[in-house]
């Protein structure tokens, strides 16, 4: 454990030269709408003002290393949950929509054995923290050492410090929690919704001399991403006539009971960067003999010539790039895992570069049930798959691609959720 933490960040604090709004008091300027609806926050009578829905983020437009922060922030309802985020991921993790990072808790009206509504402080999805003091259940987790927070409709005061992988925080005046040993320690800064409206007012930020550690991680920093689905309803989205109810909004996730009509942005997009999380819901389309596909794009065959083929549980979706069915990226459960281009793969007229091209380099695809995330690049004729973190397609040429068009979330047969739906163009 580190040795007089407050003092030393104290000292540190003390060397910082000046304060710096993180917000003007009149417009959102400096944040960034991470994965939630236009309406979620609002600047509002020098308020950061949150509805609480979708469960989302607003981070800051940049990165911070060594810092300290204050802010005040106030629930409106007995039972309130939010948070602020250090040392943040740029995008939300896989399938759900908090990052990576340090949270400090935001929370009223609940309190157990292990966690609380005095300023918990803990490591979230991947990150990792030390708590000053042991956790009972030996989570992650530091549990504040008195109550010091005020009820609904009350100011509460943060002062959060962040200094070499150390974080504490002060609650109205005292400090009551932290942790070291941290990473990500530079990041991005969020406020988190989470169910209940809640305001923020005045806060500010002093940045401390930067001492970088050999043992540190920095956060994802893949910025300028924007949402196409807001996590509340289809605003932005095209829903199939005479399908309407086959597609639903279920928590944060778009959901799809597999029954037909295909979802496609209102928007049309050229040269883009998309990410999409998805997985597999509900029973398979049952066992079904598929064929076997070679690394060059062709069917494989057996000794007596006949087609290879093999048993899977099928499903079966995809993502329609440029408005064209033909410039498909598979989701499915074939071997040769998905990302796969159809339409090009198994266009005889196509030259065999092309075809093997768009067949996948491996299988990168999770098991059933959990989330994947599928990043998709087009650039001109040009496709790249990124599929859990595997380049399964690579810079594959689609010839006669069209230069625009809408992207669209396939119907084929199978139960398929689809959240986290950023683009970047």
């Amino acid at each position: 454990m580190p040795i007089m933490l407050t003092t030393c960040l104290a000292l540190a604090a003390s060397s910082a030269e000046s304060w710096t709004d993180l917000f003007d008091g009149e417009t959102l300027s400096g944040w960034v709408n991470v994965n939630g609806a236009a309406s979620t926050w609002r600047a509002e009578e020098g308020m950061i003002r949150c509805t609480g829905k979708p469960t989302c983020l607003l981070r800051t437009e940049r990165m911070y290393e060594d810092f300290i922060l204050e802010l005040e922030w106030m629930h409106h309802e007995k039972r309130g949950n939010a948070g602020v985020f250090v040392w943040s991921d740029a995008l939300p993790a896989p399938g759900v929509p908090f990052s990576k990072a340090i949270e400090v808790q935001v929370m009223i009206g609940v309190e157990t054995d292990n966690y609380t509504s005095e300023g918990d402080i803990f490591s979230i999805w991947g990150a990792t923290m030390t708590p000053d003091r042991p956790h009972p259940a030996g989570w992650a987790r530091c549990l504040p050492s008195e109550a010091r927070t005020k009820g609904a409709g009350e100011w509460n005061h943060y002062r959060i410090e962040c200094i070499d992988g150390q974080v504490s925080l002060a609650v109205n005046g005292k400090v009551v929690s932290g942790g070291y040993d941290c990473n990500p320690r530079r990041g991005y800064i969020c406020l988190e919704a989470e169910g209940s409206p809640i305001d923020f007012r005045n806060l500010r930020i002093q940045e401390l001399p930067e001492a970088p550690s050999p043992f540190a991680a920095d956060a994802n920093d893949a910025a300028g991403f924007r949402p196409l689905f807001n996590g509340l309803d289809f605003t932005g989205w095209k829903k199939p006539e005479g399908h309407e109810d086959n597609w639903s909004v279920s928590g944060t996730s778009i959901a799809h009971n597999g029954q037909g009509g295909d979802l496609w942005t209102v928007g049309e997009f050229g040269d883009f960067d998309l990410i999409v999380d998805w997985k597999w819901t509900g029973q398979s389309q049952g066992p079904m003999e598929r064929p076997v596909i070679n690394p060059d794009g062709t069917n494989a065959i057996n000794e007596d010539g006949s087609p290879k083929m093999v048993s899977i549980e099928e499903r079966d979706s995809g993502i329609y790039l440029r408005g064209s069915s033909k410039s498909q990226v598979n989701i499915w459960c074939w071997p040769i895992g998905s990302g796969e281009v159809w339409g090009y793969r198994t266009d005889a007229s196509m030259p065999a570069e092309v075809r093997a091209a768009v067949t996948p380099k491996r299988n990168a695809d999770k098991p059933v049930g959990q989330w994947n995330r599928s990043f998709i690049r087009m650039r001109g004729e040009h496709l790249t798959v990124v599929l859990n973190g595997v380049t399964v397609i690579d810079r594959a040429h689609l010839p006669g691609v069209p230069q625009r068009g809408p992207i669209a979330l396939q119907s084929h047969g199978s139960g398929i959720q689809f959240t986290n739906i950023l683009i970047r163009w």
